[in-house]
């Protein structure tokens, strides 16, 4: 965005906000061909040290978010420790890598974003600064591009007080003799925080009103309209908003349920609302972080004659909740879901428009007709990328130990491969591949070729049963389905059926880790709640799953 010239008339910050939304992230195309000046004649306004502004700090905000309840010590032993999609595997064995590397871990821990995901670490003043002041702060700034942005975000992450960001317009015109858009855009998100705080709050719904004018407003700026009304006892405004951010397509905010959850302890009525929200998180597999699963066990147990109890609890390997010792859904696919995964990857992946850029029709031509010619295959092998598991053995020396290991356990072997593996080399020895093509079959791709699609064509052609083999954990490929929906499956699906080694010493049995036995998503059966949750969000991959469960059985 460009630059603003400020103006001298004055007008006041109410219309400023009804007239513009406050994120922009979220503008819409035709934003750009709006008139400027209903912001310019408010930028003096904003920046006139004479006016009184209210605080976003004190005793506004909303009740239980964010808290931590007291005595909170969930069991914390892992129903998969070694699994790659286990919350925190990524993290750890990125830290391990760094170890190796000889990088020190403390000082990438003290580089590490200090608010907000995402963000740069940025120091911010505690009381609003003169321009004087504001002008020395970003002399002596390590990153003095962008400063005023940076900081802005920064007040903003941190729902710092307005008059530090006023302040912080003021030195922008006075430095600068403009205002940039985006800039005063993020101002006016703080001010509509610390509106949605106070018993102003229902300004902000004529703030929100204003926003649909001319953007789609944000998740975020949903989630504060519904926390004002909420924490001020409006809980038919809080769900009609909510119905509204869903409607446009967009995804609640943590904070958002954790309004609506407890807001749903103090008011009744609000039962089959709160149990959409569970379903709704079900159905886009979303995980409830820690906060916000407090706030979910506290509603459960205040359900007047309901009687429900609530324990931190994990879930053994065979799929029972260590607590009550009930099964969870299984990891495995129904018939119809299988089906529906198998048409979609086959069309999208395996014969979409880009397919060729991987291999030529006449390469996979050949492999459907090689696939369809052998009985079902009970495991596919990425072999190029299992040969590179470990560098103290060669890649075919790997390779090969895999395979003896899954053939000692009878199960017909798919190895995919390139050719120039068959080219002896101190990595491919002649005899070790020998070795393999009598233990598995083998089919060769062109060197240019990708693997991928010949390896997910296999195994969802081979049936349910079929699992496959590869560290590869295929986000290029999830990310090409058409619909969320889809994505998940193909994730389930994955889940259930990607082998990968955990341990490889040369002379030694190769070990895999195990494939899980359940779903991990919230699940009910009509006398108990099963809610997987991310104990510290930061730790999770977004290919891995929660470990931790709150599990929630009703008395008699």
């Amino acid at each position: 965005m460009g630059s603003l010239v400020v103006s001298k008339s004055r007008t006041c910050i109410k219309h400023l906000c009804t007239s513009w939304v406050v994120n922009p992230l979220y503008l819409r195309p035709a934003l750009a061909c709006l008139p400027q000046q209903n912001i310019m004649h408010a930028v003096r306004f904003i920046i006139n040290p004479h006016t009184q502004y209210y605080s976003t700090k004190g005793d506004g905000q909303a009740h239980g978010r964010g808290a931590k309840e007291k005595g909170f010590t969930p069991r914390t032993r892992p129903a998969f420790p070694n699994s790659v999609f286990t919350a925190g595997t990524a993290r750890r064995t990125a830290e391990y890598m760094k170890k190796r590397a000889g990088v020190d871990t403390e000082e990438l821990s003290n580089n590490a974003p200090s608010w907000g995901r995402g963000s740069v670490k940025v120091s911010l003043p505690d009381h609003p600064l003169t321009t004087s002041e504001w002008g020395k702060f970003k002399e002596s700034s390590s990153k003095p591009d962008r400063f005023e942005m940076r900081m802005m975000e920064g007040l903003l992450a941190a729902n710092a007080d307005i008059n530090i960001a006023k302040s912080l317009l003021a030195y922008e015109v006075q430095d600068k003799g403009t205002l940039s858009y985006e800039l005063l855009l993020r101002y006016l998100t703080l001010c509509v925080m610390g509106l949605s705080q106070t018993e102003r709050w229902r300004e902000a719904l004529e703030v929100l009103e204003g926003m649909k004018k001319a953007l789609l407003p944000s998740p975020r700026n949903y989630s504060d309209a519904i926390a004002g009304a909420a924490l001020h006892g409006d809980a038919e405004t809080s769900w009609m908003l909510y119905d509204e951010l869903l409607e446009l397509g967009l995804v609640p905010n943590q904070d958002t349920w954790q309004c609506l959850f407890q807001s749903g302890i103090t008011q009744r009525g609000q039962e089959d609302k709160l149990f959409s929200v569970l379903s709704y998180m079900r159905d886009n597999q979303i995980y409830p972080e820690e906060p916000l699963i407090q706030t979910i066990k506290a509603w459960f147990e205040s359900l007047p004659d309901q009687k429900w109890s609530g324990t931190f609890s994990y879930v053994v390997p065979s799929g029972e909740c260590k607590n009550c010792s009930a099964s969870l859904e299984s990891i495995q696919l129904t018939e119809e879901e299988y089906a529906e995964l198998k048409d979609t990857v086959m069309k999208k992946v395996i014969e979409g428009s880009d397919v060729f850029k991987k291999t030529t029709p006449e390469e996979l031509k050949s492999f459907k007709s090689f696939v369809k010619q052998r009985p079902p295959f009970d495991v596919v092998i990425d072999g190029l990328n299992v040969a590179n598991t470990t560098p103290k053995a060669s890649h075919s020396e790997t390779l090969l130990a895999v395979v003896s290991e899954l053939h000692q356990q009878g199960l017909n072997i798919l190895v995919l491969g390139r050719k120039h593996m068959l080219h002896p080399s101190r990595n491919w020895d002649r005899q070790n591949m020998n070795k393999i093509k009598q233990k598995a079959h083998c089919f060769f791709t062109e060197n240019i070729s990708e693997d991928d699609p010949f390896l997910l064509y296999a195994a969802l052609h081979s049936g349910v049963h079929c699992n496959f083999l590869s560290r590869d954990l295929m986000r290029d490929h999830k990310a090409c389905l058409p619909d969320s929906a889809t994505r998940r499956l193909f994730f389930k699906w994955q889940r259930g059926h990607q082998l990968v080694i955990s341990h490889y010493v040369p002379g030694k049995r190769v070990r895999f880790q195990r494939i899980s036995a359940y779903d991990t998503i919230i699940q009910t059966s009509g006398s108990s709640w099963h809610i997987p949750y991310d104990e510290n969000r930061g730790d999770r991959a977004t290919y891995e799953v929660p470990q931790k469960w709150l599990c929630l059985t009703q008395g008699h």
